[in-house]
């Protein structure tokens, strides 16, 4: 995939189709540390330890539409590539914790991409789920919680046009901040 939002995009459509109630999906960069570190953990069905070692096969998908599943072979092979690391801890009825980790200045390095409009895509088209989304690189970071949305709206859905302006404004806003004011 050309940008690791993509690779977000995909694991967490998996955890939506797990019948997960809440996707937490946190992406800390470090230039001091040369890592960028994404982990999307849901508490959806979660997977057997079979299941586990099948998913990181692209000849295996649970999928009816296609024969092969690319997303997470490509999210992990995007990861190693760099010298990072990848995982997937899961546990029946409890969900699955994915973590991909990356050596930010190796040539091989994906662009993160668009994660901000990542997000709010997997909001407005599951209005129903709750996400909790976390960024932070060496300036600072924040948080969005779609939780303490709901208790604020009072029944207002989440894919409101003026709800998902706001989520927009506010990711950009608090991006361009932990950036140091540039926009990325």
């Amino acid at each position: 995939m050309r940008e690791l939002s993509l690779n977000v995009m995909d694991v967490a459509q998996n955890s939506v189709r797990a019948q997960a109630t809440l996707v937490r999906i946190s992406v800390t960069e470090s230039d001091r540390s040369d890592r960028l570190v994404i982990e999307i953990a849901d508490d959806g069905c979660g997977m057997t330890e079979e299941q586990v070692n099948q998913v990181i096969d692209p000849f295996f998908t649970t999928r009816t539409t296609r024969k092969v599943g690319l997303g997470v072979p490509l999210f992990k092979l995007s990861a190693e590539q760099t010298g990072g690391s990848f995982s997937i801890r899961s546990k029946v009825g409890e969900g699955t914790v994915t973590t991909a980790s990356y050596v930010k200045s190796s040539v091989d390095m994906t662009p993160l991409g668009d994660i901000n409009s990542t997000v709010k895509i997997l909001i407005q088209c599951n209005p129903d789920i709750d996400f909790l989304f976390s960024h932070s690189t060496d300036i600072g970071g924040f948080e969005l919680d779609t939780r303490e949305l709901r208790q604020v709206l009072e029944g207002l859905p989440l894919d409101t046009p003026d709800v998902l302006m706001w989520i927009t404004q506010f990711l950009d806003e608090n991006t361009t901040e932990i950036y140091g004011g540039k926009t990325v």
